[in-house]
């Protein structure tokens, strides 16, 4: 078990493994799992993929800033965001402030590979998926690595991931390890 003391939020492409990762990590250092989308989802009683038909990107974004808001307000926990959160002026601030953020940057081959599964990516529902992706990296990729920390994700087991990420935080001082 650990101490955590600075929510750890998980930015990234879809797919990148998040989710996945994130309730690793968050096991393994004995703290809560947030997930993003699904506060929203929660918050509107709609999927996200709902929300995006009904009301439109914008307004899900809006939705997204308040929640992550409300999120990096409470004790600290992992958050997995979704895709498109860090792209967010207010969001990022928020995040750099309150957050530790790690960008898990994996190559499109493998994102691709793991968002193919699901029917529930909107901007992924239309047109060439790899070609969507790939316009998404190039924009979001500069961006994400503004992020506090950056971990390839790679196709190997996810909890090597988070024995990493517990690596980096206990270097930089925000979580104490326990017996």
């Amino acid at each position: 078990m650990a101490t955590l003391k600075r929510t750890v939020a998980l930015v990234g492409m879809m797919g990148a493994g998040k989710t996945s990762i994130g309730k690793r990590l968050a096991a393994r250092l004995g703290v809560p799992f947030k997930d993003a989308d699904h506060e929203i989802e929660a918050a509107a009683g709609l999927s996200v993929a709902e929300i995006f038909e009904k009301f439109g990107e914008p307004y899900f974004r809006d939705g997204e800033r308040r929640v992550i808001q409300r999120l990096l307000t409470e004790p600290p926990h992992v958050l997995a965001t979704g895709g498109g959160a860090y792209m967010d002026d207010a969001t990022r601030a928020d995040m750099k402030q309150h957050a530790f953020t790690i960008w898990l940057n994996a190559p499109i081959d493998i994102l691709l590979g793991r968002v193919k599964k699901r029917e529930t990516r909107p901007l992924l529902k239309d047109g060439d998926m790899r070609a969507t992706m790939e316009r998404l990296s190039a924009v979001r990729g500069p961006v994400y690595a503004q992020a506090d920390m950056i971990l390839e994700s790679v196709d190997k087991p996810h909890n090597a991931a988070a024995e990493k990420i517990v690596a980096a935080l206990a270097s930089h001082g925000l979580c104490e390890l326990h017996e």
